[in-house]
C-alpha cells in the first residue's frame, strides 16, 4: 500500500444530503406584483432556515410528485395571499449550477399580477416574515432572486404595450385616471392623458358603469374591462 502525503490528501466528503442527489431538484418560485401607492411593488418572505435564513426572497418550493408545475405555482400563491382566480404566467426557468449553495435546484418562476386591495398576506410556519416592496427599491435577496425580479419587470413592461394585462392589477370597477396610472407606474414615464383616453375607449376595452366616483375633484365615470382574461390588444 502507497503512503499518503500531506499534499495529496483526500478530498473531503460531501454532506450526506448532498451526495445522496443524484439529479436536480425541480421548485416554482412565485413574483407577485401589485400597484400601490403609485409604485410597482413586490411580495417578499423572510427566509425563515438553511443558508439564506434572515433574507427576503420570493415565496416558492419544491414540486410535489402529484401536481403541474402550475398547480405548484397557484399553490404557494394561494397559501401566501389568500387570492386564487388572478393572472398567472409562466416567467423563466433558472438553472445556474450554483444558484443554490447546499443542493442543486432549477427552479421554474411565474409572475402573478393581483389588485392590492384583494390580498390577504399570511406567512405560515414556513418563512419569518412577509410584505410588500417597492419593486426599484428591494432589499437584498436570497439565491438569484434580483435576476428574477428584473426579468419579471421586463417582462411586464413588455407585455403591458401589446395585451390588456392592466386588467389583472385592478379592482371590478375603475376610472380612467385610475387605469392611466398603472401604465405609468410600470412603464415609469407620464403618459398624455387625452390620448391615452381615446385609444382605450376606441378599443372597446372597457364600458362604462352606472353612477360616478366621487372625490376631491368633479365626479368621475367608473368603468369595468368588458372581459376580464388576457388577450392581445396593441394598447400603447
Amino acid at each position: 500500500m502507497k503512503n499518503r502525503t500531506a499534499g495529496h490528501r483526500r478530498p473531503a466528503r460531501p454532506p450526506a444530503e448532498e451526495s445522496r442527489q443524484v439529479h436536480p431538484w425541480v421548485a416554482v418560485d412565485v413574483v407577485v406584483l401589485t400597484i400601490e401607492g403609485r409604485e410597482l411593488r413586490a411580495l417578499l418572505v423572510k427566509v425563515k432556515t438553511g443558508p439564506a435564513a434572515g433574507q427576503w426572497a420570493f415565496p416558492g418550493g419544491l414540486v410535489a410528485l402529484g401536481e403541474s408545475l402550475e398547480e405548484a405555482a397557484r399553490r404557494e400563491l394561494q397559501e401566501k395571499t389568500g387570492v386564487t382566480d388572478i393572472f398567472l404566467e409562466q416567467l423563466y426557468t433558472f438553472g445556474a449550477v450554483d444558484r443554490n449553495p447546499i443542493r442543486r435546484v432549477v427552479s421554474v418562476a411565474y409572475f402573478a399580477l393581483v389588485p392590492y386591495e384583494a390580498t390577504r398576506l399570511r406567512t405560515g410556519a414556513k418563512y419569518a416574515g412577509i410584505g410588500w416592496f417597492s419593486i426599484g427599491n428591494l432589499p437584498p435577496l436570497a439565491y438569484d432572486h434580483r435576476q428574477v425580479a428584473e426579468t419579471a419587470r421586463e417582462r411586464l413592461r413588455s407585455k403591458l404595450s401589446y395585451t390588456n394585462i392592466a386588467w389583472s392589477l385592478l379592482p371590478e370597477s375603475f376610472t380612467l385616471a385610475e387605469l392611466l396610472e398603472v401604465y405609468e407606474v410600470i412603464l415609469a414615464r407620464s403618459i398624455d392623458r387625452r390620448n391615452f383616453r381615446k385609444k382605450v375607449l376606441s378599443l372597446g376595452l372597457i364600458k362604462p358603469l352606472a353612477g360616478k366616483r366621487r372625490g376631491p375633484h368633479r365626479p368621475a365615470q367608473i368603468y369595468a374591462f368588458r372581459s376580464r382574461a388576457p388577450f392581445i390588444s396593441d394598447i400603447l
